[in-house]
């Protein structure tokens, strides 16, 4: 960035919104995307205020005890760090979650898989949606979370649902504890079991891998969002997520299905078949998946679902009728 040397990029007198403009303008220079949103983030966190207050107050004098603070979030940010790293906290269906660099960063689209999970386990078990429901009629599901990450997925359905039975799982020791601290923050660490361990080897009985109780081991809906950039596209990925998002996170081998068909080959090793299985997906590669999900003819529905933008993005199978 073009910085005098041992000089500023910001020099008092200045405003609060002159402060946000000035730095909009240099993350702009560095082709960062969304400068505005992520200055604003910036400012809204170092000076501890919500955005209401941000514009209400922006003539205020930019207090000069933050002046070294601001430049240096401005620069880790023009080197292209992810905000949410920055200020520790990202929102995922309207809570906010820690995150860390051990974990990826939630993203909108993946709001969408979890709605269609609450929307497809609430018709199989109709007693277990509402909140004082009686889960005993027909018994809660047991659902896991493979690949939790931050847990913003797992500790999701466990506040939407609190008469479910959730676990989740993670190779990633540093992943869990961030997964652990949300579902604290959330009010779900009595109704979350975690499991450290290699997709759903934690959860096949008899597996090394699995020191979860007997009753968590049937599983009922399985929902995952695992790594599936294709090892060829690594490089060519948005600067934030390439450079500081953790790889293993990321990478899903040759092709980017390597975890899908891990998952679909442990599948029978379960102590039973999954009523629901929920996947999210990268880029032309879910109706590949859906047709996995055919081949083992277990499902009657398998549907693709949309994100946002338009782009086939999650694949959800649903056996209706209990075999």
């Amino acid at each position: 960035m073009n910085q005098k040397k041992g000089g500023s990029w910001f020099t008092l007198p200045l405003t609060i919104r002159e402060a946000s403009m000035r730095a909009v303008s240099l993350l702009k220079e560095q082709a960062v995307q969304e400068p505005r949103n992520n200055a604003e983030l910036m400012l809204m966190h170092l000076l501890d205020i919500d955005r209401a207050a941000l514009l209400r107050d922006g003539e205020d004098p930019f207090p000069s005890d933050k002046l070294s603070e601001w430049e240096e979030l401005v620069r880790r940010k023009a080197m292209g760090e992810p905000v949410q790293y920055m200020i520790g906290e990202q929102w995922f269906y309207s809570r906010p979650f820690a995150v860390s660099p051990a974990v990826l960063i939630p993203r909108p689209e993946t709001e969408l898989l979890v709605e269609a999970v609450l929307d497809a386990a609430d018709l199989l078990w109709p007693s277990a949606a509402g909140e004082q429901a009686n889960a005993r009629a027909s018994g809660p599901p047991t659902v896991v979370d493979v690949g939790t990450g931050s847990g913003a997925i797992a500790v999701t359905l466990a506040a939407q649902r609190p008469a479910w039975r959730v676990s989740a799982s993670d190779l990633s020791p540093d992943a869990l504890a961030v997964a652990r601290a949300n579902a604290a923050r959330h009010g779900a660490a009595d109704r979350i079991a975690f499991a450290q361990g290699d997709l759903l080897m934690p959860f096949i009985p008899g597996h090394e891998q699995c020191k979860l109780p007997h009753d968590v081991l049937r599983i009922d809906v399985l929902v995952s969002n695992p790594p599936y950039i294709p090892a060829a596209d690594m490089e060519g990925l948005q600067r934030e997520v390439r450079d500081f998002e953790p790889h293993l996170a990321l990478e899903g081998g040759a092709d980017g299905l390597v975890p899908y068909r891990r998952m679909l080959e442990q599948l029978p090793l379960l102590a039973q078949m999954p009523r629901i299985v929920a996947f999210e997906l990268g880029i032309h590669q879910p109706r590949i998946v859906a047709d996995m999900l055919r081949e083992m003819g277990h499902w009657d529905e398998i549907r693709i679902i949309s994100d946002y933008a338009g782009i086939e993005r999650h694949v959800i199978a649903v056996q209706s009728q209990q075999h």
